[in-house]
């Protein structure tokens, strides 16, 4: 990998930035005040909690929706043909809090795809809840200046508006996204307790699509974009993480064939080294077809998690598969530290983004701050690593000379939640941050400086292969022009070139 990053030094991963980043000449005047810690943001995602307490309706209203879209005459497979043979696309997960951190992606990823054929963003469009009100400044906005087409699929936070939103402005579809009626005897609280899809001001929408240079358009909430060398297929996984019959029915007709196929999904398959498969529902998994040799599969991309992961493993025929976590497109960012050393693949072969070590300096410092204790809290990158090293019995990302791990940096790589990498080892004290819910710690995980540790991807596609290449966003304005490349993997998409 050509030039630096943050496997190769601490400038290469933003802790040291020469110039500021240009992203700051594109905020709007007044930099929208996002914040977790606000009642009335976590009050607007009441439908996550409601959806798990008392049943997920986004089957019963994405069947509804797509109904309506094929009575249109929307084609049946849900297809957009692209005759090119050579190819890129961008891909971002997680994007729209309309801050800071989100800004601080777009200059890279507007460099890295000057030439790049269209985006796909991967999960959650528009935070708190995906409201059509918050499109002109959370997408149509940020994005104004990427001339592509852009496909989505939608995350949880896009289904707590109902999909409204999300429908109106990738699908030109405006719908009743009620849910039906819950049963049981609290199906009346379930009702009176559900956030209602907001208004949509199509005026609005449509004056801030005048200043967008690129287009929005695409069958459904699900969807494959067909290419003479790759399938790519996104598939909608509404709240809770599973899929409707029906789709899965569709994934199903999608997916056969020899020609190799990409999935991209709004939450992973594998992530911080736990297995999520994707129930569908009246039985079977997503990755039961994604893992079918007969589908010829090559990688599974999903959001979600803001950070980035790669998790490289073989179909049953000995082909590569790579599954990827690819949420670091604007929001927050989750931590990588907590992610226990991988036994599902190798450690070595394992990527993560950004590297354990600066995500517990990282947090080391914003719990620092909360809690008014930085002498004691604070770690530099360092030192976090040299932890880290020590807790996970793990090689760092980025070298260091051996180094002692202080008594106050063991304490702290312990009360961040920083596993041990003998799980056998665990004692009866624990205070694992990885445990708690993401409402409560969130909210500690936000910042507007470098370095942000955001990520986007950029794939390049020819008849022989498949390149896929995470590149940092760091904030600074020495990466924008060329950001860091991460971590990079070249698939072969010929069985004249699998390995």
């Amino acid at each position: 990998m050509a030039g630096g990053n943050s496997r190769t030094s601490e400038a290469g991963a933003g802790w040291e930035c020469e110039r500021p980043g240009t992203f700051h000449e594109l905020l709007p005047e007044r930099v929208p005040d996002f914040s977790w810690r606000h009642p009335g943001v976590l009050w607007r995602s009441r439908n996550d909690v409601i959806a798990k307490w008392f049943g997920d309706p986004s089957g019963a209203i994405r069947r509804r929706c797509v109904a309506a879209l094929r009575e249109r005459g929307t084609p049946a497979a849900f297809t957009v043909h692209r005759s090119a043979p050579e190819f890129s696309f961008v891909l971002l997960g997680d994007t729209g809090e309309g801050d800071r951190s989100q800004y601080a992606v777009v200059p890279p990823m507007l460099n890295a795809a000057r030439d790049a054929d269209f985006m796909v963003i991967a999960s959650d469009v528009i935070y708190p809840a995906g409201e059509a009100a918050h499109y002109p400044a959370r997408f149509f906005r940020p994005y104004k200046d990427f001339p592509g087409a852009v496909y989505a699929v939608p995350g949880n936070h896009d289904w707590y508006d109902g999909l409204r939103g999300f429908l109106h402005v990738f699908c030109g579809l405006d719908m009743d996204c009620s849910p039906p009626k819950w049963g049981g005897p609290f199906g009346w609280l379930a009702g009176a307790l559900w956030r209602k899809a907001g208004d949509v001001d199509a005026r609005a929408l449509e004056t801030a699509r005048g200043e967008y240079r690129g287009s929005t358009g695409q069958p459904g909430p699900y969807w494959v974009i067909d290419t003479p060398p790759l399938r790519i297929v996104g598939i909608d996984t509404g709240i809770g993480g599973g899929i409707d019959r029906d789709q899965g029915e569709w994934l199903r007709e999608v997916s056969g064939g020899p020609k190799p196929k990409l999935l991209v999904t709004g939450k992973p398959l594998y992530v911080d080294e736990e297995y999520h498969p994707c129930p569908i529902e009246g039985g079977g998994t997503v990755d039961e077809i994604v893992r079918d040799p007969a589908h010829n599969y090559v990688a599974a991309i999903g959001g979600d998690i803001h950070n980035y992961q790669r998790y490289p493993m073989t179909r049953g025929d000995g082909r590569p598969l790579q599954y990827v976590v690819a949420g670091g497109g604007g929001a927050f960012m989750h931590a990588t530290h907590t992610i226990p050393r991988t036994r599902s693949v190798k450690e070595g072969d394992f990527r993560c983004y950004p590297l354990r070590g600066d995500s517990l300096s990282r947090y080391s410092k914003l719990y620092g701050r909360w809690l008014h204790l930085p002498k004691l809290f604070v770690l530099t990158p360092e030192e976090a690593t040299a932890a880290v090293r020590r807790r996970l019995g793990i090689e760092p990302g980025r070298g260091y000379e051996a180094r002692d791990v202080s008594l106050r940096a063991r304490f702290v790589a312990f009360a961040l939640g920083v596993p041990r990498g003998d799980r056998r080892r665990r004692g009866p004290l624990r205070l694992p941050v990885r445990k708690l819910p993401q409402r409560f710690r969130s909210e500690l995980a936000d910042w507007d400086e470098p370095p942000f540790f955001k990520s986007f991807l950029r794939l390049d596609v020819t008849a022989e292969e498949l390149r896929i290449r995470c590149h940092a966003a760091t904030g600074c304005g020495d990466h924008e022009e060329f950001p860091p490349v991460e971590d990079e993997v070249r698939i072969p998409l010929n069985p004249a070139g699998a390995q």
